[in-house]
């Protein structure tokens, strides 16, 4: 843990070292970072993953005295307690974390006070069955409709400060512009604003904080008006249900299926609904402005480039997103990361945590608009409970953004600020931001009438292409026949990205896009390579690159991404490459050699001018290199170097489809998880809509279908549909778009998975993969 957080746990009246003396509900001791932890004192809330780096590390599942909790902090398993809501229910979620004591119960009484279930908090079925009924608004194509409206606010709020030079932007527009487009939303009337932020402050203290006995009461009769003012806008609401607005839509709803949509229900969704339709986005923008403008080169090339707006939204997200921990329960006996959890042990899940793994995420410290897996951090949640709002957050996150560039990009932080937090488990925004700014610098009044429009909007994931930086080729080297080295560097001699071995860039220039493995020295921060093969009969890319591209040219690169990392644990590695596959073999190599691993590298190709880098591996890896080289007369024999490979091995490779079917034969009598393999091409992913057939995917855990229709991908018709799969290739190389396969045949068409992993039919990649059948069932 960090010296502050222990420096401030030393200073709890709690007694620490009494509870890392004590047993965890599984009888494990409760170590002294679980005993320390403290989610009300102010370094969690100034910088919740850097809190939680120790837990990452350490203990990625511990036992929290202080809270009653098994907090969970790694981006796989967070995702998996998301994933499944039977095992893990979301039942506590709205729970007291601070129990009240009789006295608030008696102010809360008084006011008839009577929050239950809302969407957040229910198990299925009754939730699936609520959320079927009342997702529609939520839908991208009828969130366009508010854009224009959120603009319209923006400039208009704006237009009340822009000449002053200095403003507090959560007082100025952060607050108050998403409560009013949550209000029209929901069909509210809009007075009261001042009202109801005090009142959802009193609702977040309540819920997720820790008050003292004393504070609990003053927030208990906030607690207690705040659900008055509730009901009575919902009664009013109920007299008149012919209204515009989705509690409107509720209401009728709840006329037409009062078993579903029942009347508590509107009470308690009433309530929480006014409180989280408005606060999260308004966090979640204030949290980006302020993560942006700390981090000036990454505002100043949002500036330079808009197009980037739409994942540095995503960015923002992952590295300061408003929702940082949610909570379950679980209904059984199990296992989270490998440690056992009671039946009845309530979770807290901390995304923020998450979205810093190094497991999932490159570089995860530094804030990077150029990273292509953005849109995959947990902020929103997972699965059946993701927050429906999430796209009305992010359009309003882009417009200010959009409308700060073109305005005011020349503001700063006020220097010196003090950045406060409402303290509570799972809520982060900062209560002022202060910008200024010299307002005769404002482009209105430099360049009158030059200012340009937003581009057109979109609701949905960045656009891929959007988001790539430029880089300057430095040095361009032959590394043989048709094979070329290009090295790659930051045009203003800026650091790049941090990568790690098997990593990949996309590079991007004359209408072509491919995937190159990384091949430099990884501690070089100025420098990337790649090494590309010429291919006189492939698609053109290759070529392009080669032959048109110098030392001085710019191109544009996405990236890097790793979904091929090497597992570090492992006792042996056994690395095969054959012919360009040498690549990513290279830096793992390199990584092996610098761990003090034991290793081997055998490298095929035609002849030595057909096989790159060769001096460099003589070099620095001659002890562990075996060549075969076909033009000598040599032969890779696969069984003969991998007769021994037993649990504690890991084979590495790349190359050729005939290399990878060889190796996944010999697989079969192996471990798992001992081969790992990446193919470097893929045959034609476009799609031939004549000789395909439509299909229902039936998501299981949101309990919606989805029809794939014959000139659509899966991923196409999902995405469509408003869930957020990720994807990078889209040739069924990269393994990015993965979703999980719980019933019917699938018609596998990737290079990621294995003959196994086909035949056991639960994964399936929806970039070019599709269903055998007329259906398929995915744990989406």
């Amino acid at each position: 843990m960090n010296d502050q957080s222990l420096a401030s746990a030393s200073r709890c009246p709690i007694d620490h070292q009494a509870l890392a003396c004590a047993a965890a509900p599984n009888g494990c001791p409760v170590s002294a970072g679980g005993a320390a932890f403290n989610p009300f004192e102010g370094a969690y809330m100034q910088a919740p993953a850097e809190y939680l780096r120790w837990a990452r590390e350490q203990e990625p599942v511990f036992w929290s005295p202080q809270l009653g909790y098994w907090v969970v902090t790694r981006y796989e398993d967070v995702k998996a307690v998301f994933r499944d809501n039977i095992l893990f229910s979301p039942s506590v979620a709205l729970e007291k974390i601070t129990p009240a004591t009789p006295e608030v119960a008696q102010i809360l009484e008084g006011y008839g006070y009577a929050m239950r279930r809302t969407m957040v908090n229910e198990d299925e079925p009754d939730h699936m069955a609520r959320r079927r009924l009342l997702t529609d608004a939520f839908l991208p194509e009828r969130l366009m409709d508010y854009e224009p409206t959120v603009r319209a606010l923006a400039r208009q709020y704006m237009d009340r400060f822009i000449d002053q030079g200095r403003a507090d932007l959560v007082a100025e527009m952060f607050y108050e512009i998403p409560l009013n487009i949550a209000l029209k939303f929901l069909g509210v009337p809009d007075e009261g604003a001042e009202q109801l932020r005090q009142f959802a402050v009193a609702h977040t203290l309540n819920t997720w904080g820790r008050p003292t006995p004393q504070e609990q009461l003053e927030i208990a009769d906030n607690v207690g008006k705040f659900w008055q003012v509730a009901q009575k806008i919902l009664a009013d609401m109920m007299a008149q249900p012919d209204g515009e607005g989705w509690m409107y839509e509720s209401i009728r709803q709840h006329h037409r299926h009062p078993d579903i949509v029942t009347a508590s229900y509107l009470q308690s969704m009433m309530m929480a609904i006014l409180a989280a339709a408005h606060e999260t986005t308004s966090n979640a923008t204030a949290n980006a402005f302020m993560t942006l403008l700390t981090h000036r080169k990454a505002w100043d090339s949002i500036c330079a480039n808009p197009a980037l707006i739409p994942n540095a939204v995503e960015e923002c997200l992952r590295v300061a997103g408003s929702i940082i921990a949610w909570r379950r329960m679980a209904t059984a006996d199990t296992t989270v990361g490998g440690v056992a959890i009671p039946q009845g042990s309530k979770l807290l899940l901390v995304q923020a945590s998450a979205n810093f793994d190094t497991r999932h995420f490159e570089n995860p410290d530094e804030v990077d608009l150029y990273r292509e897996n953005a849109v995959e951090h947990l902020t929103f949640g997972y699965g059946a409970h993701q927050c429906m709002g999430k796209n009305i957050g992010r359009m309003q996150m882009r417009v200010f953004l959009e409308e700060f560039v073109r305005r005011l990009p020349h503001i700063r932080l006020v220097e010196g600020q003090q950045f406060e937090f409402l303290p509570n488990t799972s809520f982060r925004g900062p209560a002022q931001l202060w910008v200024q700014w010299d307002p005769a610098q404002n482009p209105e009044r430099v360049r009158p009438g030059a200012m340009q429009e937003p581009a057109p909007f979109y609701i949905g994931p960045p656009a891929k292409d959007s988001i790539a930086r430029t880089v300057v080729v430095r040095e361009k080297h032959a590394e043989g026949t048709d094979l070329l080295r290009f090295v790659l560097a930051d045009p203003e001699g800026g650091t790049l990205p941090a990568w790690t071995a098997g990593a990949h860039v996309d590079l991007i220039a004359g209408g072509f896009r491919r995937k190159y493995s990384l091949c430099g020295r990884a501690d070089d921060r100025h420098h990337l390579q790649v090494v590309v093969q010429r291919e006189a009969q492939g698609r053109g890319g290759s070529q392009h690159f080669c032959d048109h591209i110098a030392a001085g040219s710019t191109l544009q690169l996405s990236g890097p991404k790793n979904l091929f990392g090497l597992d570090e644990s492992a006792r042996h590695f056994v690395l095969i490459a054959g012919g360009i596959g040498i690549t990513p073999m290279v830096a793992m190599a390199d990584r092996l050699r610098r761990l003090g691993k034991s290793y081997e590298l055998h490298y095929a190709g035609r002849s030595r001018q057909h096989m790159a880098l060769l001096a460099r591996l003589e070099q620095d890896h001659a002890d562990h290199l075996h060549l075969y080289i076909k033009a000598d007369g040599q032969r890779m024999d696969l069984g003969r170097l991998l007769a021994t490979v037993d649990e504690g091995t890991r084979v590495y490779a790349c190359g050729p489809d005939r290399l990878i079917a060889a190796l996944e034969t010999l697989s079969e009598q192996w471990p798992a998880n001992v081969l790992h393999f990446e193919h470097f091409s893929a045959e034609s992913a476009v799609l031939d809509p004549s000789k395909e057939h439509a299909f229902v995917a039936q998501l299981k855990d949101s309990n919606v279908s989805v029809t794939v229709a014959a000139d659509q991908t899966l991923l196409q018709a999902l995405q469509a549909a408003g869930f957020d799969v990720p994807c990078d290739c889209g040739e069924g190389l990269c393994g990015t778009c993965e979703v999980a396969v719980v019933e019917g045949e699938g018609d596998h068409r990737d290079k990621v998975l294995t003959k196994a992993e086909r035949a056991a039919n639960r994964r399936l990649m929806a970039c070019c993969s599709r269903a055998a059948g007329d259906k398929i069932v995915l744990a989406l």
